[in-house]
C-alpha cells in the first residue's frame, strides 16, 4: 500500500537506497548529491540499514571502491555530481566494460567553467559513451521509482550493465514535493535478491575481472557490450510493466503528452518537461495542436520508437541543457535528428539549448518555442541551431 509524504528529490532516491539495502556504498561528497551520501549514513547509524558505507578520499576513489565491491559479489552504487562524475570518467568506463551492474545516483550539475553549481546535463551528457544506461526524472517521484527499478536492469543476465540514474540538481533535488512512498517489503520483493553469476569472492571457481584484453578479443568486447545494451530496451520496459503492475506508476522508454495529433513536439529531458506540459495546455486551450515528448531512457536511445513517435508531426523542437560545440546541436538534438534520417521520417526538426548552469526556462519561453515551430513548418527560415534565454544588450 502506497503512503503519502513529502520529501525532496535527494530524500526520496535516499529513501530508496534505505529500501533496496545496497551491500556497499563508496560515496565523497559534491554539491548538490552531498544529501544523499549523508542521509545514508545516518539510516546505517540508526541500525535501519545495513549497507557497508565506505568514505573514500575522492569521487575517483569512490567508483574504484564500487567497481571493486561489485566484483568481488556485492551489490554496490555511489552518487555524485558534475566534477565528480567527471573526477570518475577512468572508472566509468572500467565499471561498463567489466560488464559489472552496479548504479549511480547522479544529481545533474554544469560542468566547469565557469565554476557553477546549477542545474544542467553536460556531466551526464559529457559520459553518454561510457557504456551506461541512462534514465531521467521529471520530478521526485520518478527519481524514487527509478532508483527502485535500477538494479533490476542492471543485474538481469541479458544486460550487466551499469545504470545511472539522474535528476536534476536543485530543480528536483532540493525541491520538496507530493510523493508516494511503497512499503520497505514490497520493495525488496520488486528488487529481489542479488545473486551474481560471477565474481572474484566465489571459493573454486577464480576469474579475473578487468584483465588485459589483446586486439584478438576487444573488439568482441565492446560489441558485447553494444549487444547488451540493445538488449537492456526490452529490459527496461519489462522492469517498467512489473513495477507498474505492483505499484500503479510508470511509463516506459518515454511519455507522450498529448501527442497523438499533435503538429508541434518538443522533445525534452528531466524537469522543464513540467513546464513544456504547462505551455502545451495553455497552447491546446488557445487551439494550437501542440504536445510533448519527455524522453526517459537516453542510453539505450530508442531511436526507431523516436521516430515511429515523430513522424507525423509538422515540426520538432530538439532541447538539449548542455552544448556539443559542434555548431549545429546538442547531444540530444544528433541523436534525434540522426534517427528521423535512419528511419525515413521526414519532421522539420530545429535544435535548441537551453537552461544551461541553472539558466530559468519558462512556460513563456515554451510557448515561445512552439510559435517558431509553427513558422518553421509554415516555412519561415531561421537558424536550426538556437539558444533560448540568452540575455542580450539593449538596442541588439
Amino acid at each position: 500500500m502506497s503512503k503519502k509524504d513529502r520529501m525532496s528529490g535527494n530524500e526520496a532516491v535516499a529513501y530508496a537506497i534505505r529500501q533496496v539495502n545496497p551491500d556497499v556504498m563508496p560515496a565523497f561528497p559534491i554539491t548538490p548529491s552531498t544529501e544523499i551520501p549523508q542521509m545514508v549514513s545516518s539510516y546505517i547509524a540508526n541500525g535501519e540499514m545495513d549497507t557497508e558505507f565506505i568514505p573514500v578520499e575522492s569521487e575517483h576513489s569512490s567508483m574504484s571502491a564500487t567497481v571493486g565491491a561489485e566484483a568481488a559479489g556485492a551489490r554496490s552504487m555511489t552518487a555524485t555530481s558534475s566534477c565528480g562524475l567527471a573526477f570518475m570518467w577512468e572508472e566509468l568506463l572500467v565499471a561498463a566494460s567489466n560488464r559489472l551492474p552496479l548504479v549511480l545516483a547522479l544529481v545533474n550539475r554544469t560542468l566547469s567553467g565557469p565554476i557553477n553549481i546549477n542545474c544542467d546535463h553536460s556531466d551526464s551528457m559529457g559520459a553518454r559513451d561510457t557504456g551506461w544506461i541512462q534514465i531521467y526524472a521529471e520530478n521526485n517521484q520518478e527519481a524514487y521509482d527509478n532508483f527502485i527499478q535500477a538494479f533490476p536492469i542492471a543485474e538481469d543476465s541479458r544486460v550487466h550493465l551499469p545504470v545511472m540514474v539522474c535528476q536534476d540538481g536543485f530543480i528536483t533535488s532540493h525541491a520538496v514535493e507530493n510523493i508516494l512512498l511503497e512499503e520497505d517489503a514490497d520493495v525488496k520483493e520488486f528488487v529481489g535478491e542479488y545473486h551474481p553469476e560471477e565474481f572474484l569472492l566465489n571459493p573454486g571457481k577464480p576469474v579475473a575481472v578487468g584483465p588485459y584484453a589483446i586486439s584478438a578479443y576487444s573488439m568482441e568486447a565492446k560489441y558485447n557490450q553494444e549487444q547488451a545494451m540493445i538488449r537492456s530496451k526490452e529490459v527496461i520496459r519489462e522492469v517498467a510493466a512489473k513495477f507498474k503492475e505492483k505499484f500503479g506508476r510508470g511509463f516506459e522508454l518515454f511519455e507522450q503528452y498529448r501527442t497523438e495529433d499533435a503538429d508541434y513536439i518538443m522533445l525534452i529531458i528531466g524537469s522543464a518537461a513540467g513546464t513544456a506540459k504547462t505551455a502545451v495546455d495553455e497552447l491546446r486551450d488557445n487551439g494550437m495542436k501542440a504536445g510533448v515528448l519527455k524522453l526517459r531512457v537516453f542510453r539505450p536511445f530508442p531511436a526507431e520508437e523516436i521516430a515511429e513517435a515523430l513522424k507525423n508531426c509538422k515540426a520538432v523542437a530538439i532541447m538539449d541543457r548542455c552544448e556539443s560545440y559542434n555548431g549545429h546541436g546538442g547531444p540530444l538534438a544528433s541523436e534525434v535528428t540522426a534517427a528521423l534520417y535512419m528511419n525515413r521520417a521526414e519532421v522539420e526538426a530545429v535544435s535548441y539549448v537551453y537552461g544551461l548552469a541553472g539558466r530559468d526556462f519558462t512556460v513563456e519561453t515554451a510557448c515561445g518555442i512552439f510559435k517558431e515551430l509553427s513558422e518553421a513548418a509554415e516555412g519561415k527560415k531561421f537558424a536550426q541551431h538556437r539558444y533560448v534565454g540568452l540575455r542580450t544588450r539593449k538596442g541588439q
